[in-house]
């Protein structure tokens, strides 16, 4: 069954606490992504696993092979439960963090960015001829070859992945409740259509930070996630 990972983005460290310590019987993972971790930096992350949480650290490292190996040796000393890189960093800097992680914190999960959910194919810096899923499809393959543990997709390309690549855990943001606006991100479902498709994990950021009240909206999402499944 999908589970629900709240991103915190916010601008302050004590906003991402406080928000946090509201959802926190309700929801077992958080995101911390660019925002947050620019403001609060690692001092955040011993702070939320003192309130129980597991901790999606989502900096979508991209750079020379040894400095990601660095930049995942520095980040595993806080017990995370699951980062990210681009799939486009290549081969040897895949291979250099999956070493790095296997050898510190074997339980953390390396997750492989494929395209981002704010991209169309005619956002693409390249000429591509094949469709998106097919792009988002072989990047897939080639970091489960590379050794990734799951990759970070949008729901439309969840049935297409899963069929052809059932051992990565699947991460979806662009999760949008009926009621909102699709904002910046343009390949979107609900939580409902993303279970049904085969999301291990929902990153839901706005439709809950944002609501008038959060932990109602965790349950709406919660019996959509369960109504999928049955």
């Amino acid at each position: 069954m999908s589970e629900i990972i709240l991103a915190l983005d916010f601008d302050t460290e004590e906003k991402a606490i406080a928000f946090a310590s509201l959802v926190q019987k309700e929801i077992k993972w958080v995101k911390v992504g660019l925002e947050l971790f620019c403001k609060a930096g690692t001092v955040i992350l011993p702070k939320l696993k003192d309130l129980g949480f597991n901790i999606f650290l989502d900096l979508k490292l991209f750079d020379i092979p040894n400095t990601v190996k660095g930049a995942i040796k520095n980040i595993l000393k806080f017990h995370i439960d699951m980062l990210t890189l681009h799939l486009l960093g290549g081969e040897n800097m895949i291979k250099e963090a999956v070493n790095v992680k296997n050898s510190l914190r074997p339980k953390c999960l390396i997750l492989g960015v494929t395209i981002l959910t704010s991209l169309s194919k005619n956002d693409l810096v390249w000429s591509e001829s094949r469709s998106i899923s097919d792009v988002v499809l072989d990047l897939a393959q080639k970091g489960l070859g590379w050794g990734v543990d799951g990759v970070v997709l949008s729901p439309l390309e969840l049935e297409v992945v899963g069929e052809k690549l059932p051992r990565l855990t699947l991460v979806t943001p662009g999760i949008r409740l009926t009621t909102d606006k699709k904002g910046d991100q343009k390949r979107v479902l609900s939580p409902y259509q993303a279970t049904l498709k085969g999301a291990d994990f929902l990153v839901i950021g706005r439709s809950i930070t944002k609501a008038k009240d959060p932990l109602q909206i965790i349950k709406t999402i919660k019996k959509e996630i369960k109504r999928a499944k049955q």
